[in-house]
């Protein structure tokens, strides 16, 4: 069976950034499964996996607008240090935030005690980043009614539990 939308997809996958470091891999973990055509994963590597079947593997290059985007200078932006009330706030936070583009995680990358300002940036960790997937299709299956309804993948049988 190949992948082809609305069929359950499971993958063993190691990311690397553009210096070879290792950012994410399912090595020692149960293989990431997902609903092909729902969105679940970077659109680049749903598109590069279309056709393959189980028992492939392959390397994958995602360019960064297909990856998590473009780093973007204008979701880095100073928010008054009143905002984050008593809360202690130090560089390399994150936190989920309501932002103008919908809810984002965002981190604190700088703090200016001067200005009672802190620094926040709503840019994915990888924004901007070339990715180079390593992939071991595993498995390939149709998708239920119940998971194609809910746009994500359920249980082995396809249902949840």
């Amino acid at each position: 069976m190949v992948i082809s939308d609305k069929k359950v997809v499971k993958i063993h996958y190691t990311l690397k950034n553009q210096g070879g470091e290792v950012m994410d891999s399912s090595e020692g973990h149960e293989p990431l499964a997902y609903l092909q055509g729902a969105g679940n994963i970077l659109e680049g590597l749903e598109n590069e996996l279309t056709g393959k079947q189980a028992g492939d593997k392959l390397k994958v290059s995602i360019e960064a607008a297909e990856g998590y985007g473009e780093y973007d200078e204008s979701l880095v932006q100073p928010v008054p240090m009143e905002q984050f009330g008593e809360h202690q706030v130090e560089v390399g936070m994150q936190f989920h935030a309501d932002t103008a583009i919908g809810p984002r995680i965002v981190t604190i990358i700088a703090i200016n005690e001067e200005e009672k300002q802190v620094v926040i940036d709503a840019n994915h960790a990888l924004a901007g980043e070339d990715l180079f997937f390593d992939v071991e299709v595993v498995e390939v299956r149709d998708a239920s009614q119940e998971e194609l309804d809910h746009g994500h993948v359920h249980g082995p049988d396809g249902h949840e539990h």
